[in-house]
């Protein structure tokens, strides 16, 4: 009886496990298509104003915000105000991690990428520039360099598919077009002389040049003109219909103006007007996509330059940051006082702050600080500077480590032999720290790998930005993917020649 209970039990688990899996995937199917709970999940850029940001009082508030709170009033929704780094967005929404994209985005290029709701809002793309730089037209522009938020609408105007040819043509004038991850980190570099121009939306162009003073102007001619929508996941047209039947119940009572000339937008509104809803009536059944090997084939070739960068950045930093932790080393163990406490002082500052803020401070420091003007090449320059004082405070306390753990004994029977202390250091203490440090400097350097995609807080495009940009645009994560796996076999690469270099030291346990 035992017995057949048992195997009763057991053929019993097998399908409960296929059940739970089936009930899985079908919650996730069900994600994508009408809401099976009571949440709204918007994603937004949280430094977007006036369309969505955080106020003085540390709440997320907007123009888009305010729209999205009151369609969930009248569905009896919870909203949930979802901040999103705006080149992952694609990611985002297809995972179903967020409902809906709604934070001043252009559908003007990407009709045909997501599933839309009406047009509600006329946008612009303009120019800002420093008040005392002297450039009026566009035409001035010329070998200037020009910053625009990563997956932007001021990108795809100069590069995407959809950009005018004349619009191309003053991209191709330009000294470079950096991409930044946020509309403050632009400011900061135009401020600071690095950048001659910022292209971004009319709306929050008016607001941050209100806000920042007169340090900033914008040009009159305009860049782009396009038309702010709500995005939905490719082929979610069931919420959509819900929230759009909800947006034009709010313009016919009167609500959505209201809400517009709450946030100063009343003359930029168009939801209603002739045309509006044009790309929702040439909506298109969902299209197979492109094959996967020609796909791959085109992001690995899209992702060549940005992998020459992270090389390059891996190799000078491994050259600088190497022999300058040696140094620093040396002075930790100087019997100097003064000496000692400016490499423990320099070592715990390193160690104890984030690698990105120090490169905002190697960048940003010489202007803000002394008032210097940043030059276009200055950017790289800063990236290398940054890595190298970082790594080399790491290495310094790993070298140190492998020096003091050689015996007392040998430095006193290298003094008996006659050595100096500087033929005891090269041929007896050194060769041995080498091999004694190895597995912790192998970690610093795979380490170090993954750590090159932090020199895009400097605009500075490494591979894994140019895999967050090519997602963005193709809207596709994939690219995601293949940058991972370059990290990995590089890393892998990096571990099992590190590898071999150990064992080849560690000759006496071969």
């Amino acid at each position: 009886m035992i017995n057949k209970r048992e195997t009763i039990r057991k053929n019993m688990v097998k399908p409960i496990i296929i059940l739970l899996l089936m009930a899985m995937v079908a919650g996730v199917f069900a994600a994508c298509g009408k809401k099976q709970d009571n949440t709204f999940t918007v994603g937004f850029d949280a430094e977007f104003p006036p369309y969505g940001y955080k106020d003085d009082n540390g709440e997320y508030v907007g123009f888009d915000l305010s729209l999205a709170e009151e369609v969930c009033k009248r569905n009896g929704w919870t909203l949930v105000k979802q901040p999103i780094d705006w080149d992952s967005k694609d990611m985002e929404i297809s995972s179903g991690s967020i409902d809906c994209i709604w934070n001043g985005f252009t559908m003007t290029g990407h009709e045909t990428e997501y599933t839309w709701s009406s047009a509600y809002i006329n946008n612009s793309q303009v120019v800002v520039v420093r008040s005392d730089s002297g450039i009026t037209k566009l035409s001035e522009l010329k070998d200037k360099v020009v910053v625009v938020q990563a997956a932007s609408s001021a990108l795809s105007a100069f590069e995407g598919e959809g950009a005018s040819e004349e619009n191309k043509q003053l991209a191709e004038s330009f000294k470079s077009l950096q991409q930044v991850g946020d509309y403050n980190s632009a400011f900061m570099n135009l401020e600071a002389g690095s950048v001659d121009a910022i292209c971004m939306d009319i709306g929050v162009a008016k607001y941050e040049i209100e806000s920042r003073g007169n340090k900033f102007v914008m040009l009159e001619e305009y860049v782009s003109e396009e038309q702010y929508g709500i995005g939905f996941r490719l082929g979610n047209t069931e919420l959509r219909d819900q929230v759009e039947e909800t947006i034009q119940a709010m313009l016919k009572d009167g609500t959505f103006e209201k809400i517009a000339v709450e946030w100063g937008l009343e003359d930029s509104v168009c939801l209603g007007e002739a045309g509006s809803d044009d790309v929702i009536k040439s909506e298109q059944p969902v299209k197979e996509s492109e094959h996967f090997f020609k796909k791959l084939a085109d992001i690995v070739g899209q992702l060549g330059k940005g992998i020459l960068a992270t090389l390059l950045i891996f190799v000078l930093t491994l050259v600088f940051a190497m022999p300058l932790g040696l140094l620093v080393c040396f002075v930790r163990m100087s019997k100097i006082k003064v000496l000692q406490f400016i490499a423990k002082l320099y070592i715990s500052i390193l160690r104890g702050t984030p690698l990105m803020l120090q490169l905002l401070v190697v960048y940003f420091g010489p202007y803000y600080v002394f008032g210097l003007k940043l030059t276009y090449s200055y950017r790289f320059i800063a990236v290398i500077i940054g890595f190298s004082l970082n790594y080399a405070a790491y290495f310094a306390e790993i070298y140190r480590s492998g020096i003091e753990s050689i015996p007392r004994g040998q430095y006193e029977a290298a003094d008996v032999m006659g050595y100096t202390r500087t033929q005891t250091f090269c041929k007896i203490i050194f060769p041995q720290m080498v091999k004694r440090v190895m597995p912790p400097v192998t970690n610093e350097v795979i380490t170090l790998v993954k750590d090159t995609s932090l020199a895009f807080a400097l605009a500075f495009t490494e591979m894994f930005t140019m895999a967050k940009q090519i997602a963005a645009a193709d809207a596709s994560i994939m690219p995601i993917f293949v940058a991972g796996v370059f990290y990995y076999v590089f890393n892998f690469i990096v571990a099992w020649g590190m590898e071999k270099i150990e064992k080849k030291l560690s000759y006496y346990q071969y």
